[in-house]
């Protein structure tokens, strides 16, 4: 027991001593203010003719058994640990008055603020449930994370806001901002709550509204989007792709059009390309910043036409992502979607982001391996399959597939967001060749993905 709480000791110390915390430079200023303030007491003392002497006395009892150099070493190591130990009490003090929990693990805290803003900087772009995944497996490593969503969503909650109120659909906006946000925080909590019971409440998330209302007192989308980040105190940046009210329309084999994002998806006939109603909507403009300053650019995982495309049919974002010199990674889909994307294979995934906006959008490709078993049946009789990770396709794309262990498997299919993360971790580094900015030092959550370039 002695033996752990002394290895926790020297961790947090080791944690304390490493750069980038910007504490040591005020503690050293503390120490020679200090220094300045004794000295001129000193003389203050000496033009009052009060001498007590003190140096002469501790040399009298102390200088034979230890000698001057051990005694003035000995004096400034225990001054420096005084010091250190006084002022970091001081300020756990002053946060412990505000809050108890922080108080104890004050450096902590801060030591893992410092060290996610040092973090690379990394645009998700995409929608639904798979865009606030990624996010959750990236947010451990940094804070400069920014999530570009589609605004298509006319369906549920969403659709209703939308219709009544005449604001962005705030759904997906509302999962990534929780996504972001503290784990533990009963705001993320709150946002998330669902009414069940009301004429008009039922079916709504308290995130949804609260959104909507926002967006009513600052009288914009966006606005309301960085005020309700505020209030969740996220990690990172939530970004609509587009402020404009526009719809999505499908062309099927079967030569019918279909309008609406969950019509799309629920389409009997193989979708062949999807569009924006009405078309060349502009950008937001720091979505494409996002896009063009960052050091790598994920899309998907996510509904295809859906939740993906959308995004990339915005003006100004599939050319941001072309010029981008980022890591470019394409997260394919564990599981097809009824009605979207029927029997398609991981190299198709890939096929339609490249024709539908004709462009050469990704590098990297990371495809799930793993197969479901407690759940498989559940979704097969759902008609939805696994997608067939068909490496031979991809690569002749110009695409480099990413194999990995990404499934979990609890009440329903999805990636697990740890070793999604962890994965995209490693494959920045290693298409860098070494790890930047210390970007290599987030908490590495347990398990491990499996993955090969």
């Amino acid at each position: 027991m002695q033996k752990n709480k002394a290895s926790a000791a020297l961790g947090r110390l080791g944690r304390w001593l490493s750069p980038g915390m910007k504490l040591k430079r005020w503690l050293i200023l503390a120490i020679v203010g200090g220094f300045f303030f004794l000295d001129g007491f000193g003389r203050v003392l000496d033009a009052h003719f009060y001498n007590f002497h003190v140096n002469q006395t501790i040399d009298r009892v102390l200088l034979p058994r230890l000698g001057a150099p051990a005694l003035q070493w000995i004096f400034m190591c225990i001054g420096a640990a005084l010091v250190y130990y006084g002022l970091r009490q001081w300020m756990r003090s002053i946060v412990g008055a505000l809050s108890p929990e922080a108080g104890t693990r004050l450096i902590e805290t801060i030591y893992e603020a410092r060290r996610l803003d040092r973090g690379m900087r990394i645009a998700v772009v995409g929608g639904g449930t798979g865009l606030s995944t990624v996010l959750r497996g990236l947010k451990p490593y940094t804070s400069n994370l920014s999530a570009i969503v589609t605004v298509t969503d006319d369906g549920g909650s969403s659709g209703r806001l939308r219709q009544e109120l005449g604001v962005l659909p705030p759904g997906d906006i509302r999962n990534c901002l929780v996504a972001l946000a503290d784990s533990e925080s009963m705001m993320a909590d709150l946002f998330q709550y669902r009414f069940h019971e009301g004429d008009g409440l039922s079916g709504h998330s308290f995130g949804n509204l609260f959104i909507a209302a926002m967006c009513g007192i600052a009288g914009d989308f966006d606005r309301a989007i960085k005020e309700s980040s505020r209030v969740l105190a996220i990690k990172g940046r939530v970004l609509p792709a587009t402020l404009a009210n526009v719809g999505l329309e499908a062309d099927l084999d079967d030569g019918t059009t279909v309008r609406g994002e969950s019509a799309i998806s629920k389409a009997a006939a193989r979708i062949q390309r999807v569009r924006l109603v009405p078309a060349g909507c502009k950008g937001l403009p720091e979505a494409i910043q996002a896009i063009e300053e960052a050091d790598a650019i994920i899309l998907g995982p996510g509904s295809l036409y859906t939740s993906v495309m959308p995004n990339l049919l915005v003006q100004g974002i599939t050319e941001a992502v072309v010029a981008s010199s980022a890591v470019k990674v394409y997260v394919c889909n564990i599981m097809t979607q009824p009605g979207e994307t029927d029997g398609m294979s991981a190299s198709e995934h890939v096929r339609v982001l490249l024709q539908g906006t004709h462009a050469r959008l990704v590098d990297y490709a990371l495809v799930n391996v793993q197969q479901p078993h407690r759940l498989a049946a559940a979704y097969e009789r759902e008609r939805a399959f696994t997608v067939s990770p068909d490496f031979d396709a991809i690569a002749p794309l110009g695409i480099t597939p990413v194999p990995g262990r990404f499934l979990s498997e609890t009440n329903v299919l999805r990636h697990d967001p740890e070793r999604l993360g962890r994965a995209i971790v490693r494959l920045i580094n290693d298409v860098h060749g070494a790890s930047l900015n210390g970007w290599a030092e987030g908490r590495p959550a347990r398990g491990s993905a499996e993955v090969g370039l």
